[in-house]
C-alpha cells in the first residue's frame, strides 16, 4: 500500500479560491531552465556523459564534444534569443538555474537578474537527488545557493531537482530556512502549502513536464514549433475556461532557443497576450508569495 502520509486526493472537487491579483482567472508561470554546463560530462571529470539532447547517441567512457556542443548551444545562442523574445513580450520569467553552469558562465544568472527575471535553484549539477547521501545532498544544496547568490546578486527562494529529490531534499531545504518554494511535485493545477521550519509554511509550486520544450527530444511528440504552441495553448484556454487554477510552461535554452523553434513562445505569448488582464503572468516567487499571504496557515 502506498505510504501514509501520500496525498493522492488532493483538494478534490473543493479547490481553494486564489484570488489572484487583479481579478485574474489563470496565474502562469515561465519556467527557463538553465543546464549548459552542468549536464554530466567526462571531460568535466564527471563519471559519465548525459545522452544527447537532439540524438538517442550515447557516448561512454571517452569525453563527448558533440553532446556538449548540443548543449553549449544554449548558453552561447539560446539564453539571448530567449530572453529577447520574454523582453518583447513584457514577460517576467523564472530562470531555473544549474549552479555549476553559472559559476563557468555567470551571465546565465546575471544577465536573466539584470532584466528583471528571478534566478531560483535547479541543483549543482543536472542530476537527480533520488538515493544521495544526505551529508552530500546538504552540501550540494549549500554550494548552489551561495554560487546563485554571488552571480545573481541575491539567493534563490526556489527549488526544483532535476527527475527526482531524494527522501531528504524538501527536509533539507526547509532546513535551511531561505527557501520560499520548491516545485518538486507534478500532481495539481495549483500550489499548496505544508509545514516548514520554525512553523513557517512552505509552499509547493507543482511544475509540468506536458506543457514542457523537454517534448522535442525525438520521439517525444513535438517536431515543430506549432507543435509546441498548439499544445500549451490548448491547457491555456481550459484552465482559463475552468478559473482559479496555475499553469506552467517549462523551456530550455538549447531547446526552445534554436530558430526553428522559439516562433512557438512567440506563438504562445501572443495568445496570453489577448487575455490582458484575465491572466497574471508572474515569476515563481512573486505566486509562492501570494499563496502564503493568502493561506498562511498549514
Amino acid at each position: 500500500m502506498p505510504p501514509a502520509d501520500r496525498d493522492l486526493a488532493g483538494y478534490g472537487g473543493n479547490p481553494p479560491d486564489p484570488a489572484w491579483p487583479g481579478g485574474a482567472r489563470l496565474a502562469l508561470s515561465i519556467v527557463v531552465n538553465v543546464e549548459e554546463g552542468a549536464e554530466l560530462s567526462i571531460a568535466s571529470g564527471d563519471e559519465r556523459n548525459e545522452s544527447g539532447p537532439e540524438t538517442t547517441q550515447l557516448v561512454q567512457g571517452a569525453p563527448d564534444p558533440c553532446m556538449e556542443t548540443h548543449f553549449a548551444y544554449g548558453s552561447r545562442v539560446g539564453l539571448w534569443r530567449v530572453m529577447d523574445v520574454l523582453d518583447a513580450f513584457g514577460v517576467k520569467a523564472t530562470f531555473s538555474c544549474c549552479a555549476r553552469a553559472v559559476a563557468v558562465t555567470p551571465a546565465l544568472a546575471a544577465a536573466p537578474a539584470a532584466r528583471g527575471h528571478e534566478v531560483s535553484a535547479h541543483g549543482w549539477r543536472w542530476e537527480m537527488h533520488a538515493g544521495m547521501a544526505e551529508a552530500t545532498e546538504r552540501a550540494v544544496i549549500a554550494r548552489t545557493i551561495a554560487t546563485l547568490a554571488e552571480h545573481a546578486g541575491t539567493r534563490p527562494v526556489g527549488w526544483h531537482t532535476k527527475s527526482a529529490p531524494s527522501v531528504n531534499t524538501r527536509r533539507l531545504l526547509l532546513d535551511d530556512g531561505g527557501f520560499l518554494y520548491d516545485s518538486d511535485a507534478y500532481d495539481d493545477d495549483l500550489p499548496r502549502l505544508v509545514p516548514g521550519a520554525a512553523g513557517k509554511p512552505h509552499v509547493i509550486l507543482p511544475y509540468a513536464f506536458d506543457t514542457n520544450d523537454m517534448r522535442f527530444r525525438p520521439g517525444q511528440g513535438f517536431v515543430f514549433a506549432e507543435d509546441f504552441s498548439r499544445y500549451c495553448i490548448a491547457s491555456f484556454d481550459r484552465l482559463m475556461a475552468e478559473g482559479g487554477r496555475m499553469m506552467s510552461v517549462g523551456l530550455h535554452l538549447r531547446t526552445i532557443g534554436r530558430p526553428g523553434r522559439i516562433a512557438g513562445l512567440e506563438q504562445l505569448l501572443e495568445h496570453v497576450a489577448k487575455a490582458g488582464d484575465a491572466v497574471w503572468v508572474a515569476r515563481r516567487r512573486d505566486i509562492a508569495a501570494h499563496w502564503l499571504k493568502r493561506f498562511g496557515s498549514v
